[in-house]
């Protein structure tokens, strides 16, 4: 793997200019807001600024993106270079770093961003023919442990042991060693802005298909190859290890989000069941207090009448009418029901030969215009109690109307 590069003097003016752009940018809000999560703008923030750092020639910026489905948006992006070592010599490739809009739990696209005298080797391991770049640190990206800076040193690793640009062929008899590795650092590359062909600065010239240059075999070390490609395997191994790894952690946060799931729905049948339980228990106080109220009522009438009891009672004194017209209605039908005995007692009494007869007429006679009276008075108090029932009904209707 090739060694960080030796930061210049304005490395760290650098990173704070980063650190100021991307402070504004991720700070706006309303329409211009760039696409990400609130709760990880801090860190995209920590992300770009330790990749400055790390790798001055890497500037942040924002641009507008397209994704392969037509859709446009402002995202972030890192445009530059960064560093491989090739036959022991340093190379600058430029790339661009893209943040999608779920970076960091995603992760980024990296496009390599050839000049026009420079082209994309065929048929590279981890280079599409539009620039796009597939690494093993991309496919097992595991948030929120990886980050942009390990991103560019795995690149500057893999492609210093196969680089992925070299420079356009001159019509000349053959390459020299000097010809064949990546273009002129000092070359920028124009930012990209489309994902499906993120090297359309450059893209729109046909240029023939050179020979891929074959490095000077005979000037190198076999230990040093069996090193490198030793190196690789086992670097390929550990993003492979990684990846299974991630899978199994990512089936264990499945079943922990199911728990957690499950845990919030029994939490909110528990929080339910406790406020029904609340609810009904404070309905039992309420009925609990009527209770209570009522046996106070009928304590206090057991004393009363328990103490009317102790004394001499009138039997006439028990049951007090309810109003005037119940007691003289009372009072007829008491009289009526004494006359009906008193005949019935001078029945038995004439039949048994007690009292004479002559009498017996006398008293029936006058008990039956005593008895017709009372009756006629009752009727009378009877259609009064009428009357006033009508009245008191008619005097409620318009409360229920």
């Amino acid at each position: 793997m090739a060694p960080p590069p030796t930061l210049p003097t304005g490395s760290t003016q650098a990173a704070q200019f980063a650190a100021q752009f991307l402070n504004q940018a991720l700070s706006q809000r309303g329409p211009s807001s760039l696409p990400y999560s609130e709760d990880v703008k801090w860190l995209i923030r920590n992300h770009l600024v330790s990749l400055v750092e790390t790798f001055p020639s890497l500037h942040p910026k924002s641009s507008l993106f397209t994704h392969n489905d037509g859709r446009s948006a402002t995202l972030l992006q890192a445009d530059g270079t960064f560093p491989i070592v090739f036959s022991g010599i340093v190379y600058n490739i430029p790339c661009v770093i893209w943040l999608p809009e779920p970076y960091p739990r995603s992760p980024p696209l990296v496009y390599l961003n050839p000049t026009r005298d420079m082209v994309i080797k065929p048929n590279h391991p981890h280079v599409d023919r539009s620039g796009l770049v597939h690494v093993p640190y991309l496919r097992s990206w595991i948030f929120p442990s990886a980050n942009l800076v390990d991103l560019v040193r795995s690149l500057s690793h893999l492609f210093g042991l196969d680089p992925p640009l070299f420079t356009r062929q001159a019509p000349s008899p053959s390459p020299s060693p000097s010809q064949t590795p990546t273009p002129n650092p000092s070359v920028r590359p124009q930012p990209v802005t489309s994902a499906a062909s993120p090297s359309n600065s450059y893209g729109g010239r046909m240029f023939p298909p050179p020979p891929q240059p074959t490095p000077p075999v005979a000037a190198e070390d076999p230990a040093e190859v069996f090193r490198r490609n030793a190196i690789g395997k086992l670097v390929g191994m550990v993003h492979e290890d990684m990846a299974e790894l991630r899978r199994a952690r990512e089936a264990e946060m499945d079943g922990l989000c199911s728990v957690q799931a499950e845990l919030k729905r029994r939490e909110e049948e528990l929080s339910r069941g406790l406020q029904e339980m609340t609810e009904e228990k404070e309905t039992l106080e309420q009925q609990l207090q009527m209770v209570l109220m009522n046996t106070d009522v009928i304590e206090g009438w057991v004393r009363e009448n328990e103490m009317k009891r102790r004394r001499e009672i009138d039997i006439d004194d028990v049951f007090v009418p309810a109003d005037d017209l119940s007691k003289q209605m009372a009072e007829c039908t008491a009289a009526d029901l004494a006359a009906e005995d008193t005949v019935y007692a001078l029945d038995k009494a004439v039949q048994d030969g007690a009292i004479p007869f002559d009498t017996y007429l006398k008293s029936v006679r006058m008990l039956s215009r005593e008895q017709f009276f009372h009756r006629a008075l009752s009727a009378r108090v009877r259609a009064a109690q009428v009357q006033a029932q009508v009245a008191s009904m008619a005097a409620r209707a318009p409360q229920y109307g």
